[in-house]
């Protein structure tokens, strides 16, 4: 879907994200980096139709002339519909040479998250005037072992229903959210042995998939 954007608003969020200054080794700067402005140059130059139509004349005559216009172009990946349930997927291999290892480094993650710096300022679902969308906390899986086996288990959060969470699934918005975490026991689940855990366990798992449901 291409879209007209004022240039002045097309790469504003709807919070600050340069203040954020997020932490090496988090998932705050993994978002930061996966939603960066980048500048399209040189080999990575954008097909303009626009350029190309004042430089060809009638569509109709692109094609056979093939004088196709490339452009120098600013391109930024920002969340545009702020999801009930946030779903993270941490890239846990890296290339060595010709084979792939596995990332072992532990990667901090809050209990509750601000998508706000990652959402543009025109979200569709953001109410006008909001600076926070807030997710907390109730799922986590992680992985132990190499890229060649392993095993995975899984941290979860046991909860009262969100009530606020099915009214923004079933109907797309909800009058009265919460910014606090969702009040809840947490599980580890490897196989078929469960066993209550704290929080700061959870927080200081290995992430491999992160779930967050909507509050605000």
């Amino acid at each position: 879907e291409v879209s007209r954007d004022d240039p002045e608003t097309a790469f504003c969020t709807l919070a600050n994200r340069e203040e954020l200054n997020p932490e090496e080794d988090s998932i705050h700067h993994c978002l930061y980096q996966f939603t960066r402005n980048e500048t399209l140059t040189e080999t990575n130059k954008l097909l303009c139709d626009v350029c190309t139509q004042r430089h060809c004349g009638p569509k109709n005559n692109i094609k056979s002339e093939k004088k196709y216009v490339y452009t120098n172009a600013k391109k930024q990946m920002l969340v545009s519909l702020a999801p009930p349930i946030l779903t993270l997927h941490l890239k846990r291999f890296q290339h060595a040479g010709f084979n792939l290892q596995k990332v072992n480094r532990h990667i901090k993650f809050p209990e509750v998250i601000d998508l706000a710096p990652f959402c543009t300022a025109k979200c569709k679902n953001v109410a006008e005037g909001n600076t926070k969308v807030l997710y907390s906390l109730y799922g986590v899986v992680e992985h132990s072992g190499t890229m060649r086996s392993g095993h995975y288990t899984a941290y979860v959060k046991m909860r009262a229903m969100n009530n606020h969470l099915s009214d923004l699934v079933l109907r797309g918005q909800s009058q009265a959210l919460e910014t606090e975490p969702v009040k809840g026991q947490w599980f580890h689940i490897s196989d078929t042995h469960v066993q209550p855990v704290s929080v700061s366990k959870v927080l200081s798992s290995q992430a491999y998939l992160l779930f967050y449901e909507r509050l605000l």
